[in-house]
């Protein structure tokens, strides 16, 4: 009988283990960042070997309605980087085109949610555009 109550408990306790680690949290946007994109894109300008995020965030909001739209054209782009798919093709001319980022599909989600969180209307069009919602900024 002891044996059969040790088993039981042994079972619970390694049937627990799993449960938690599959109910695993949403994976943190900016730490993903950190992690992986980080060495090449700083968060503000002066760039590093790619484009800063703040403005590039904010090409993002200019060429997409809504949130769900630009991320989830940022994870097919992110998965399959494509000159003719960039939201900015001037910073793959001046960068040249990413290598395919080897993530799952929840942290390209979650880095893409947290990247378009960055824009700021403040910086205008980005790349200097010296736009803000289709007027200059300096009229």
């Amino acid at each position: 009988m002891k044996k059969m109550l040790c088993l039981g408990v042994l079972s619970a306790m390694v049937w627990g283990v799993p449960a938690s680690g599959a109910m695993a949290q949403t994976p943190d946007g900016e730490t993903i960042f950190t992690r992986n994109c980080s060495v090449c894109h700083s968060v503000n300008p002066p760039p590093k070997a790619a484009p800063p995020v703040v403005p590039l965030a904010n090409r993002y909001h200019l060429k997409f309605p809504s949130k769900a739209e630009g991320v989830a054209h940022m994870v097919a782009f992110l998965k399959k980087p494509d000159r003719l798919k960039a939201v900015d093709p001037q910073a793959v001319s001046r960068f040249g085109l990413m290598p395919a980022i080897p993530l799952t599909d929840a942290e390209l989600k979650a880095v893409s949610g947290w990247f378009w969180d960055q824009y700021n209307p403040a910086m205008g069009g980005g790349r200097g555009a010296g736009r803000s919602q289709g007027r200059f900024m300096n009229q």
